[in-house]
């Protein structure tokens, strides 16, 4: 026997420890590709803040537009009542120039309220609208056709195209029927 020196195979430590760098095409399309990811998260935060802005822009012009709603359904009885005693010193004859100065004074709460977009709804004669009405009876009527409003109990308001309040109506439900013989 011979001695011969043992050697260990050494396994190929390149192949299998250490993978290969990467080339410069492949370094540049992860750079553009992270680029473009970039991109695209800045275009939508740009998206985003543009909505949140415009958001808010509208909430505060609409805050703005009915800001004053509270204070004006607290008035509308007082438009109201001065109705009421309005036509009720009409009918006394020595009332007659008090009422016209409540008349002066109800025209002026109405003008003021109107400059800032509070509108009256009167539907005398129309259609019956259940948006803007509050029909609290039917009555047959042979001069008013169906479905139209007979009489204006109370008059409805509207604040910028927003209803306060409806206007309580009595709508007409056509002729009466005839009776029976």
């Amino acid at each position: 026997m011979t001695d011969t020196p043992h050697t260990e195979e050494k396994p190929n430590s390149t192949n299998s420890e250490k993978p290969a760098a990467p080339t410069a095409d492949e370094q540049l399309a992860a750079a553009k590709q992270e680029a473009t990811t970039a991109q695209e998260r800045y275009l939508r935060a740009v998206a985003d803040l543009e909505n949140y802005r415009r958001r808010t822009v509208r909430e505060r012009d609409e805050l703005a537009k009915f800001a004053t709603a509270g204070l004006v359904e607290d008035l509308l009885p007082v438009l109201d009542n001065l109705a009421l005693g309005l036509a009720a010193a009409r009918q006394n004859e020595q009332g007659r120039t008090i009422a016209e100065g409540v008349a002066m004074v109800l025209e002026q709460c109405k003008s003021v309220l109107a400059k800032n977009g509070v509108q009256e709804i009167n539907p005398a004669g129309a259609s019956f609208d259940p948006h803007q009405h509050e029909c609290i009876s039917h009555l047959p009527s042979p001069t008013v056709p169906a479905e139209h409003v007979m009489e204006v109990v109370r008059l409805g308001y509207s604040l910028n195209g927003r209803l306060l309040r409806p206007a309580s109506v009595v709508v007409s439900s056509g002729p009466a029927p005839a009776a029976a013989s």
